[in-house]
């Protein structure tokens, strides 16, 4: 995972776009009025994420059509699921802690 992607997805806005495409496939437009921000800055975040590789575009006509690099995504979704399987760890450990704890409190 490169530092670009890192970067990209540290702003929320990035964050926020990534969770519209998430959903759709979308040309600038629909973005700028999906999320409220303007033309310009959604291009700017667009351009940072996909030099990121989080993005693809395809040309429509006269649009450019933004959707998720699934590949990209594939590639932080299996850097990221050691620390998926850690925190599931901690959570199964936590359950079983509560759950003798109110075993042994005799409550129902």
């Amino acid at each position: 995972m490169s530092d670009t992607t890192w970067t990209a997805l540290a702003d929320p806005h990035r964050r926020a776009m990534l969770d519209v495409l998430r959903l759709r496939a979308c040309a600038v437009g629909e973005l700028v009025d999906e999320l409220g921000f303007t033309q310009p800055t959604t291009s700017k975040h667009l351009r940072v994420l996909r030099e990121a590789g989080l993005v693809k575009v395809r040309t429509h006509a006269q649009r450019r059509i933004y959707s998720i690099n699934l590949e990209q995504m594939a590639e932080l979704d299996e850097w990221l699921a050691p620390f998926r399987q850690l925190w599931n760890e901690r959570l199964d450990a936590l359950g079983r802690h509560l759950d003798r704890s109110e075993a042994g409190s005799g409550d129902p």
